[in-house]
């Protein structure tokens, strides 16, 4: 029998002695035999774990096939641990693979080093995803090396549950009769916040609510959402046009009532100019919106603020920014009134966190957008309880039949009240369940090799200074 044990031996002792079932409840260690006293806590002890000697030995991913692909990302160890996250929804694993070399032989408990070192080779939109995705299960690691969950590791929390809001798409017929049925479906779930896209292209009847034609003979292959708002035919929306959005929404709000908060999608991109937004800011007033998300295109900070500051509706954005540095401006000059970070762009938790503080400095909320899978949602969970102005998290996934057992730690009932428990287990809280992932992947290969990824890919190399003279 060994001695009494250290305080680090028992934060170890209790993370190993309980493993999260995928119902979420909490079993016993699998790997105590059955003739074993489970109760002795040292036999759960992992000896052989010394943060200051972990090393990366590997980084594998696996893509799951959904409405918008999940990259998956595991970062193994020389210790056995390993921690997981994910490139953002609809992303590339590659942006995360061309990482690696930088992250074989680190010690994973050095974040902020490995995170400084790999920023430079992320971007707006989804180009942040990889470095964001890293960021995640290097968190994830500590969390699981230390014992303690995830938004201990940002600084404590704020609140024990996290308030969700819904991603509702826009019906087959969208009618305000069957926009109204959709929200009232979400509100029928929980949910006491939800959101309704309304797109340009749900207009598409020329003559009455759309004004002329869209410019023909322009290349379409390059998806862009660098066009200057206004492309084409400049002005798009008619009175009726705008009439006919304003009925969406009042049939929307008599539908849920006034206990509901309600924030509508999808006016930027360029799709409407900012008087166009501007217009229909004045038009839907009347019905207490929580926002108008995205009123501009991503990188046009002065429309945003245009359009900001002659509405009376909240507008929320900052989806597409990455990093710090990136919402600096937006913030600065309050060009919005909610920033809306996506923490596998923005950077990951922890600068999404300081990027809600800083906005926080300068009046702002934050409400946080998602469309991932369970492990970044586990990630926006901790996160969310660590941002001390916060408004609500974004789900993305409600309508997908396998989201919830992609993971082990994630209970069936739990959204309760349209909130989430902020998990308190090691790390982000969430294990992979192999079985689920590998029934939905897009593409063949559960977290197979990726020696081909071993040499640099980014920034300097020089395999040998054979001819250096």
């Amino acid at each position: 029998m060994r001695g009494l044990l250290s305080s680090a031996e028992a934060i170890e002792a209790h993370r190993l002695s309980c493993y999260i079932s995928a119902e979420g409840a909490a079993v016993s260690d699998p790997s105590v035999g059955s003739g074993q006293d489970r109760n002795r806590v040292e036999d759960a002890i992992r000896t052989h774990s010394s943060p200051s000697d972990l090393r990366i030995t590997d980084f594998r991913t696996a893509v799951v096939r959904s409405n918008y692909d999940y990259p998956l990302l595991r970062i193994d160890t020389n210790q056995g641990v390993s921690g997981i996250g994910e490139v953002r929804d609809a992303g590339h694993r590659d942006t995360a693979l061309r990482l690696k070399s930088q992250l074989l032989g680190q010690n994973p408990c050095n974040v902020d080093m490995i995170f400084r070192s790999i920023k430079q080779f992320g971007n707006w939109g989804r180009e942040g995803g990889g470095v964001s995705g890293i960021e995640l299960a290097l968190w994830d690691l500590v969390g699981k090396v230390y014992g303690i969950p995830c938004y201990q590791l940002l600084g404590g929390k704020y609140r024990d549950k996290i308030r969700l809001y819904a991603d509702t798409p826009e019906p087959a017929e969208p009618t305000p009769a069957s926009y109204a049925a959709r929200v009232k479906g979400r509100m029928d779930l929980g949910l006491t916040f939800i959101k309704f896209d309304i797109r340009m292209p749900t207009y598409d009847r020329r003559g009455d609510l759309l004004v002329g034609e869209p410019t023909r003979h322009e290349y379409d292959h390059i998806r862009s959402r660098l066009s200057a708002a206004g492309t084409g035919q400049v002005t798009k929306l008619t009175d009726a046009g705008i009439a006919s959005m304003v009925d969406v929404v009042a049939a929307v709000r008599e539908a849920v009532g006034w206990e509901i908060s309600l924030c509508t999608d999808h006016f930027g991109h360029g799709q409407m100019t900012a008087k166009e937004v501007i217009r229909l800011g004045h038009a839907v007033e009347p019905f207490g919106l929580a926002w108008l998300e995205d009123p501009m295109p991503w990188w046009d900070i002065d429309g945003h603020k245009r359009v900001t500051d002659a509405i009376n509706v909240p507008t929320c954005a900052g989806e597409e920014l990455y990093l710090w540095d990136g919402f600096r401006e937006l913030i600065e000059k309050r060009a919005v009134d909610i920033v809306h970070p996506d923490l596998l762009t923005s950077g990951g938790m922890m600068e999404t966190k300081r990027i809600a503080d800083y906005a926080e400095r300068h009046g702002l909320p934050a409400a946080l957008h998602f469309a991932g899978s369970p492990i970044a949602f586990a990630a926006n969970l901790h996160c969310a309880a660590a941002i001390p102005s916060f408004v609500a998290l974004e789900h993305h996934g409600l309508d997908l039949p396998f989201w919830r057992e992609l993971v082990a730690g994630l209970p069936p009932d739990y959204i309760e009240d349209g909130y989430v428990r902020v998990p308190e287990a090691p790390g982000l809280g969430v294990e992979l369940n192999y079985p689920a992932i590998e029934e939905n992947l897009r593409t063949p290969g559960l977290f197979g090799p990726t020696d081909e990824w071993d040499d640099p890919r980014v920034d300097f190399w020089q395999p040998d200074r054979l001819l250096d003279t």
